[in-house]
């Protein structure tokens, strides 16, 4: 299984069909030519997205706040620098007018090298003008700053500016002729290769391309030559001949690849028999409406004696027409390959006639919104092959000559190899074993074939279907995700990437744009949902109430976004474990996978806006290894993991710095420099050494999230086994925070606290007695809090939070420290808050009255933490308790001896953690109504327990559940 389908609550793992690859003799020119046709607009669409971001930048420093900041400081320079704002506005007229011709070209068939060389020259100038866009802006905030060194009394030589208006004056003048001088070169050289500006556009486009030839490649299957299909198989066979007589949507839905056509048309082709009429219309993205029905007609109406018109002369209406008038007294199946949007769907639909005789209407989709127009019980999601069954299907490929497909000793490492490779993607499984079968059989070919598995896929024209199905759903992303998925695949194959730090890196890149009232991370989290409902992305764990948690990128999937990132500038990976290390000059991101030398790309690059690093076995290094006196335009920088112990002053020059990520370095402390950083959205430095912020700090007007926080004990029965940041003056005046963990509580802070209203997290330690009462008022006013973790100064501190009105929308809330016993009957369990509260942990509460009957009230737990709650001898879950909750942890409440479980509670139960339970020696009782339990932790409980269990084992009290530890 692997690691990515591994999850607290998890799907089954399906195996899946494959899809066999053609024998026609022209299918890989046609291929090759499709591929070449959807990387050309490819190109495009990545030269659109950077011209668009240059077009976003200039509007932003030539209009509003921006604009009346820059217009005195403008007025006293040259001729040159006065007429910067109507230069930037020329500048961003003509890339408007590029973009459009962009987008003008892009449904033509333009496949030579003078337009691809077009393309990147403009790129590259829209970076350059963003780099520039850059400079002025912060030359313009630098300015507002000098009236305090013009008040200061002794004689401190102020810094030296990064840029000057001049200069940027300047720059905008170069890029202006340029400009010009690209618009020369495309009408001396792109426009010879295409068709006149003014000309037809040809009503033929690389989509279009698709649909003919995925048309022209019906599949067509015995049964034996499927693999791992069967449970798919009967699933839809049974949907075909359930109890409903009226039209019926049946979706089969995946990431490309899967062979969702393999398995709908092996199933389609046996069971049309049974249906008076049958239709396969392969549809694709941008086919047209009426060929789908011309087909459709043309299909249902097969030797049918009522074929008596020519259907190549009806408009679209007269075909819907006549499709009801023909099926209104038949039962029929057809099937729809390939939809790629909902609105077609509909459309089909609604043209049907629903005859009430059974008939079906089956999809096959890689577009979950899509598939959801199905029924839920009528929805089959597709999963990549196990490892068994993707073995299985790579030794029939290749050894299809044996009666047994056996593979020898020798081969079966690299063969092995071969196979991880695709990672259950049985396309690439069937392309790559086709290939090898034609191979010598010896384990120095396979070897070498591992070792090219992407250049085969990339260059051989007999597999190159496989980047073209893949690449396929790459080109029809829209342009706001385009960006953000080749984003994820900087990050290590294999790595399992974080929603929260994805959403703060893409905010960071500027990827995200503000939708209405909604908060950026919001809009960026749609952006995540919409990748993974378009198959581009995996998800491996969700947590309790079903949000993602982590996901990560299919490794074919991956290395072909490597491939479109380096030939696009986007990004570049360092990795010299292989001895080779492909350098990007231009690049404008840098991913250091692995380094086992010193670092000599590109880092040194003026162009370079992010570096990420992941190799954290790296020999202590300095500062400027990592930050090179060039990089002055970086907007990301993470250097987790590193031996890093101090930052340079020099980091106060990267001005246009947006996320820094210092997590688990050796990081003492921050220098005073960082509140030189305008730009800064994101701060993380946890489990560092750093404990207090420098002088100034809250000068960082547009933070979002710090999180900053010592790590005291790795062990987590500590009470205080992390340390929080000081507050410091002015720190409540960062109106922007929406994130704040974790920070030590003092009297003027808690009283202040209020004033950062839009806070959606707030860890805040260190709580004293007589802070509550303030606390819980500034806490009122927070009225988008989603998650609270409260802690007291130390375990006998007394957490008087009787009055705290939760905030409407708080989904987790996390109290560390002893509570009065009427806390349980005060506002905190009894307002009608409460029903937004999804996670509860209660900690060291010591509390002496039972507290399962008064949480009882949150009804839509999803998760539930005790630990040192409760000193009772027992706990009771009445029938019908926690009616939602999925995941139970009870630990270190010493004193319970009984657990008892009603029938009826607890009824969405799949994780149950019984940990320091001490004087415990029976398994709770009742626990075998618990049903839909799957995963339970016995740890460190009364010694007799074992025994207990065991007992309770053979008496068949356990058997519903599938993973048990116990220590």
């Amino acid at each position: 299984m692997s690691t990515w389908q591994l999850a607290s609550y998890k799907d089954p793992l399906f195996p899946s069909c494959w899809k066999k690859r053609s024998k026609s003799p022209n299918q890989p020119a046609k291929v090759c030519r499709i591929a070449s046709l959807i990387k050309q607009r490819s190109d495009k669409r990545m030269a659109e997205t950077a011209i668009l971001l240059a077009i976003k930048k200039i509007s932003i420093a030539v209009a509003g706040e921006m604009l009346s900041l820059s217009r005195p400081i403008i007025a006293k320079k040259s001729e040159l620098v006065v007429a910067l704002p109507t230069n930037m506005e020329l500048v961003k007229d003509e890339l408007e007018i590029i973009n459009a011709f962009l987008k003008k070209v892009k449904t033509r068939d333009c496949r030579d090298n003078v337009m691809e060389t077009w393309i990147t020259q403009v790129r590259r100038l829209a970076y350059d003008i963003e780099d520039i866009v850059d400079q002025f802006i912060y030359v313009v905030g630098e300015h507002q700053g000098k009236g305090f060194w013009g008040n200061l009394k002794k004689f401190v030589k102020k810094p030296e500016s990064l840029f000057s208006l001049d200069r940027v004056a300047t720059e905008v003048e170069k890029v202006k002729l340029k400009l010009k001088e690209l618009s020369s070169r495309r009408d001396r050289w792109v426009q010879s290769t295409i068709c006149r500006p003014d000309a037809e556009i040809p009503n033929y486009d690389d989509e279009q391309g698709v649909y003919q030839f995925r048309h022209s490649q019906v599949p067509d299957y015995d049964d034996n030559e499927l693999v791992g299909v069967d449970e798919y198989r009967e699933t839809l066979t049974k949907l075909l001949y359930s109890e409903h007589c009226s039209l019926r949507i049946v979706a089969v839905c995946g990431m490309g690849g899967l062979g969702k056509s393999c398995l709908v048309y092996n199933v389609f082709k046996r069971e049309r028999s049974h249906f008076d009429c049958s239709s396969w219309i392969s549809v694709s993205q941008s086919c047209k409406m009426d060929d789908i029905f011309r087909n459709m007609l043309n299909q249902l109406l097969g030797d049918s004696s009522e074929v008596n018109y020519d259907t190549s002369r009806m408009g679209i209406e007269v075909l819907k027409e006549e499709l009801k008038r023909f099926l209104e007294d038949k039962s029929y199946i057809i099937a729809l390959d390939d939809i790629w949007r909902a609105p077609v769907l509909f459309e089909i639909r609604d043209t049907l006639f629903n005859s009430g005789k059974g008939s079906r209407l089956i999809i096959t989709t890689r577009i979950d919104e899509v598939a959801a127009i199905a029924e839920d019980a009528c929805k089959i999601k597709l999963e990549p092959l196990s490892k068994y069954d993707a073995w299985i299907l790579f030794c029939r490929k290749v050894f299809w000559k044996t009666e047994n497909h056996a593979c020898s000793p020798e081969l079966q490492k690299w063969g092995e190899k071969i196979v991880n490779n695709c990672e259950g993607l049985p396309l690439a499984i069937v392309a790559l074993g086709s290939l090898l079968s034609l191979r010598d059989k010896t384990e120095a070919v396979w070897k070498c074939f591992h070792s090219q598995i992407i250049w085969e896929l990339q260059n051989n024209p007999d597999i190159s279907h496989v980047e073209w199905i893949l690449n396929f759903s790459y080109r029809h992303l829209p342009n706001h995700l385009q960006n953000c998925f080749l984003y994820c695949a900087m990050f290590p194959e294999d790595h399992l990437l974080r929603r929260k730090k994805l959403i703060r890196l893409w905010i960071a890149e500027r990827f995200v744009e503000q939708r209405g009232s909604i908060s950026l991370e919001e809009v960026a989290e749609s952006y995540l949902i919409e990748l993974v409902h378009r198959s581009m992305l995996q998800v491996v764990e969700r947590n309790s109430f079903g949000r993602i948690r982590r996901f990560r990128m299919h490794d074919l999937v991956r290395e072909l976004a490597i491939k479109m990132s380096e030939k696009e500038s986007f990004s570049s990976l360092h990795d010299d474990t292989s001895g080779v290390v492909q350098v990007v000059s231009d690049s404008r991101r840098e991913s250091l996978i692995r380094c086992k030398s010193e670092i000599t790309s590109n880092l040194a690059s003026s162009r370079l806006h992010t570096f990420l690093v992941f190799d954290t076995t790296m020999l202590q290094c300095s500062w400027s290894c990592f930050v090179p006196p060039k990089s002055k335009y970086l907007a990301v920088l993470d250097l987790s993991g590193l031996p890093i112990e101090a930052i340079s002053n020099s980091i106060g020059e990267l001005f246009n710095l947006k996320y820094l990520c210092l997590n688990d370095t050796n990081l003492k402390s921050l220098p005073k420099t960082i509140t030189r950083l305008h730009n800064l959205e994101t701060l993380s430095l946890e489990r560092t050494q750093v404990t207090s912020f420098p002088e100034g700090f809250a000068k960082l007007q547009k933070l979002r999230h710090v999180l900053v926080w010592k790590l005291l004990y790795n062990e987590h029965s500590s009470f205080s086994n992390s340390l929080g940041m000081g507050t410091i003056e002015g720190l409540w005046n960062l109106k922007e925070l929406l994130t704040l963990d974790e920070i030590r509580a003092n009297r003027k802070f808690v009283s202040r606290l209020g004033y950062l209203a839009q806070l959606r997290s707030l860890y805040i330690s260190d709580v004293r007695s007589n802070y509550c009462s303030e606390l819980c008022s500034s806490l009122s006013k927070m009225q988008h809090l989603l998650r609270l973790h409260v802690k007291a100064s130390n375990q006998d501190e007394l957490l008087r939070l009787e009055s705290l009105q939760l905030p409407p929308e708080l989904q987790t809330l996390q109290l560390t420290g002893k509570l009065t016993g009427g806390v349980l009957k005060s506002p905190l369990l009894f307002s009608a808050n409460v029903n937004s509260l999804v996670r509860l942990s209660l900690c060291w509460c010591d509390l002496t009255e039972d507290p399962i009957p008064y949480l009882s009230k949150l009804s839509n737990l999803t998760s539930l933490h005790l630990r040192r709650t409760y000193n009772g001898h027992q706990l009771r879950f009445h029938a019908a308790l926690f009616p939602k909750l999925k995941g139970m942890t009870l630990q270190d409440m010493v004193e319970v001896r009984e657990i008892y479980m009603d029938e009826g509670t607890l009824i969405s139960l799949e994780y149950l953690k019984l940990d320091g339970l001490k004087q415990l020696v029976h398994v709770p009782d009742g626990i075998e109504f618990l049903s839909s339990l799957k995963e339970v932790y016995f740890w460190t409980l009364h010694a007799h327990f074992r025994g207990n269990l065991q007992e309770s084992a053979r008496m068949g009290r356990l058997n519903h559940i599938s993973a048990m530890n116990l220590r």
